[in-house]
């Protein structure tokens, strides 16, 4: 399971290494661009699964064709090296306004790579506190 908030450096080479923790569940992987200006890292079995979902949506929808054409182009299918290490993909850096600090985050089935300020701004901006995210959620029946 992927759970947890690291915080690691990009390499000249663009590189970062991946948590300990997470790197069971991420030998083989596929990374793309994420919502909120991060980037998705998905083990080869769940993206498999999101992939299945994808494909059941209508394409004669305009938004749907959208989403797909961003989620797919920017994908790249990935291993994590005896480092630990992980290149990010130039594009995908820049999508990610990822420069040199960042952070991963693990979500159960997948873990999100993060600049680091883009991190704390978006749980400064956010406007909720965890307390009424919470019961947003409660409402959801979750």
């Amino acid at each position: 399971m992927l759970i947890g908030e690291y915080y690691h450096n990009l390499d000249p080479k663009g590189r970062i290494t991946i948590p300990s923790k997470f790197r069971e569940d991420l030998t083989d992987f596929v990374m793309t661009k994420g919502l909120d200006n991060c980037l998705f890292l998905y083990p080869k079995n769940e993206w498999i699964k999101i992939e299945n979902k994808l494909k059941e949506l209508p394409m004669t929808n305009k938004a749907v064709r959208s989403f797909v054409r961003t989620f797919f182009s920017g994908a790249t299918s990935s291993t994590i090296d005896k480092q630990g290490r992980v290149i990010i993909p130039q594009n995908l850096r820049d999508y990610a306004e990822i420069k040199d600090s960042s952070v991963i985050i693990g979500l159960s089935n997948r873990a999100e790579i993060w600049a680091e300020e883009n991190w704390e701004k978006y749980n400064n901006e956010e406007g909720l506190s965890y307390e009424e995210l919470a019961e947003k959620m409660s409402e959801l029946g979750i």
